[in-house]
């Protein structure tokens, strides 16, 4: 019987298909999957960077293993393990760091792994990672996350990614059609696309953009929808957004990035748009789509964001016609430029903001749905959870909980909010 190995992700989307790609290939050579909850041989962790919180649990899940299984190999890679190997590497527990090069060659260096007192570090220089690898999410039916792009060109005062991830480098039309087909024998209902600057998409040989790609996605018959995960406002163009309006399958809603309403803090954070244009952007989607469901990012706290800067943002927020926020609180980090940044946000108002902005996510997605009561929508609905009812989501991004139906399941249904 072979080697038994679990998986665990950190961070965004990109790195669970990249994790379900990881475990794909380890059962390709022989391992057998266990749920990360149980007793394996190995333990692989796919770290994200973005927040020092994603370090601390990356630390307090090798705690865990060390616990429940100390002789078990304990591997990690991703951002975290490429950005500060060495600190990994003196982690008690540790077995074996992979970077950003190397870890979707994890199985041909756990065949040469075993437990020992040393961590091995297995990483290059950032600036030698220029190869996309496909990738996906298979962790059930109703959705896939599908990687079509890596790495970024910008340079934001605030970001490790670049570090991380390299370059931007994306996979060709073709490959990811090719790729789109296989899932949809499947029976997988919806893909969602993603990248780390999904609108950055080049395809390398026939120069075609992420417009092109998703024209030619738009065309494959058997998925029933896709959503972009996530498009910087400077690149998502009118066609884009016209191309959705009118689009079969891609569903109205986007995931648009914004960071701050203040420009003083996004000339500062270096983002290349000002909030007068993301503005403009909104108005543009709710003009052809008024039904659409937009979700932002927000980063409070960053260095020199004063109070006045903050109601500037929520002021801002509050008139857009948005329906949620993610909201990130700033959090230092090793190497950028935002981390020399004077005036410095104590922690303590960082998360007073945070606080403000969530309830003012909740006021906001409230409002949203609201809208729709009585109105007949179609939802994807998927498995049952714990408590024995199905969740799903309207086309338009609103969550619906309903008893459980086993019809229903992984279905797209006709339904009255």
């Amino acid at each position: 019987m072979g080697k038994t190995v679990a998986l665990h992700t950190l961070g965004c989307k990109l790195n669970f298909s990249e994790t379900s790609s990881m475990g794909r290939l380890l059962e390709d050579e022989g391992f057998e999957k266990k749920r990360f909850e149980e007793v394996a041989d190995i333990y692989v962790i796919n770290t994200c960077s973005v927040t020092d919180n994603a370090d601390k649990e990356c630390r307090m899940l090798v705690r865990r293993i060390q616990r429940k299984a100390p002789e078990a190999v304990v591997v990690i890679t991703g951002c975290y393990a490429q950005l500060k190997p060495k600190e990994i590497a003196e982690i008690p527990g540790v077995d074996l760091v992979l970077g950003a090069a190397e870890k979707f060659n994890i199985a041909d260096h756990l065949k040469e792994i075993s437990k020992g007192d040393s961590a091995r570090i297995c990483s290059c220089d950032i600036e030698d990672v220029n190869i996309f690898t496909s990738s996906h999410s298979v962790h059930e039916r109703t959705r896939v996350f599908l990687k079509v792009q890596d790495g970024c060109d910008y340079n934001c005062s605030f970001c490790t990614i670049p570090m991380a991830r390299g370059k931007s480098r994306s996979n060709n039309i073709e490959n990811v059609l090719e790729n789109v087909r296989a899932i949809a024998l499947q029976s997988v209902k919806e893909i969602v696309l993603t990248g780390i600057n999904l609108g950055d998409f080049k395809d390398p040989e026939t120069e075609g953009d992420f417009y092109s790609l998703i024209q030619e996605l738009d065309k494959i018959e058997g998925i029933a929808r896709y959503r972009i995960s996530s498009i910087e406002p400077n690149l998502l163009s009118q066609e884009i957004i016209d191309f959705v309006a009118r689009s079969r399958s891609f569903m109205p809603h986007f995931h648009i990035p914004l960071q701050s309403g203040s420009n003083k803090i996004l000339g500062m954070m270096r983002r290349r748009y000002k909030k007068e244009l993301y503005a403009e952007k909104i108005r543009s989607i709710k003009s052809v789509m008024p039904h659409c469901c937009i979700g932002v990012d927000v980063i409070v706290g960053f260095p020199g964001e004063t109070e006045e800067d903050f109601k500037e943002t929520v002021h801002f927020l509050q008139e857009l016609d948005i329906s949620y926020l993610h909201v990130f609180t700033y959090s230092e980090r090793a190497n950028t430029f935002a981390e020399e940044m004077p005036a410095v946000v104590p922690i303590t108002v960082r998360n007073e903001r945070n606080k403000i902005l969530r309830n003012l996510s909740y006021r906001k997605m409230l409002a949203f749905s609201n809208q729709y009561i009585g109105e007949t929508r179609m939802v994807l609905f998927e498995s049952a959870n714990r408590s024995g009812m199905l969740e799903g989501y309207t086309d338009n991004y609103i969550k619906i909980t309903a008893p459980a139906n086993p019809e229903w399941e992984n279905n797209i249904v006709e339904w009255t909010i």
